[in-house]
């Protein structure tokens, strides 16, 4: 593709970064990314993608706004109460930048829908809150081919990995914790999606254009409270019945 005016002074701080540059945006221009649920971790990450260029942007997500979210979901507003999320959330998009594509899905991601929807894009980010559905994400994106990219957070303390074949997240979390905390239960400082959503963007950024070093097989670990962060390496479950080898 070519850059019009618009787009060179639109993109001008990724064009001149020496890891982004013409061939980088283009690549950003070309890509197709899935966001699972947006909520505190995709609506930041839908922000910052639709911002850095990404030619499409696909959202999947059944609910509606509440006047809860407000308070970390910074891609809705007040007027957005009641509405689809992944509606007000196009509306919003087209408007930071009418040159990003946004597809949007008003549904639950699915065991019937999930290999059609994630084959269609990528990279994935997974940002919803409930352990079944990290898992169908995951598992989709491992039968698919494609790069995850999982953001999780709650209280003061976030997460983020990317997820690209072997170690997968079902590694990281094998079985579904009985008692799960969720956003709704424990609370989450709203400053804090904004801080993991952000590095989900980041890292899909990453992987887009060939930068740095993504967070394959790793898991940073943000605690908000300390003001600290740590990186742990996912090890390979050999018994894995999602990325295991079979016997």
């Amino acid at each position: 593709m070519s850059f019009s005016e618009d787009d060179v002074e639109r993109y001008a701080r990724h064009l001149v970064l020496a890891e982004v540059g013409g061939p980088g945006q283009q690549a950003l221009s070309r890509a197709r990314v899935l966001i699972v649920g947006a909520g505190g971790v995709g609506a930041p990450a839908a922000l910052y993608l639709a911002a850095a260029g990404v030619g499409t942007l696909g959202l999947v997500d059944d609910d509606a706004v509440a006047l809860s979210n407000l308070q970390r979901q910074v891609l809705f507003s007040t007027d957005d109460v009641g509405r689809p999320k992944v509606g007000a959330a196009a509306a919003r998009l087209a408007g930071l930048n009418p040159g990003v594509a946004v597809r949007t899905w008003s549904e639950r991601l699915t065991a019937e829908n999930s290999l059609r929807l994630i084959g269609e894009h990528d990279v994935v980010i997974d940002g919803t809150d409930d352990f079944a559905t990290r898992h169908l994400v995951n598992a989709a994106c491992v039968a698919a081919g494609k790069p995850l990219v999982s953001g999780a957070l709650g209280r003061w303390d976030g997460q983020v990995g990317v997820f690209t074949g072997r170690p997968c997240y079902q590694c990281l979390t094998p079985e579904i914790p009985p008692e799960a905390e969720t956003c709704a239960r424990v609370g989450v400082v709203g400053a804090l999606a904004g801080v993991i959503g952000s590095m989900a963007a980041l890292e899909t950024i990453k992987l887009i254009v060939g930068a740095g070093q993504p967070l394959e097989g790793r898991l940073l670990i943000y605690d908000g409270l300390a003001g600290t962060s740590r990186t742990a390496r996912v090890a390979a479950d050999p018994d894995c019945p999602v990325c295991g080898v079979p016997a």
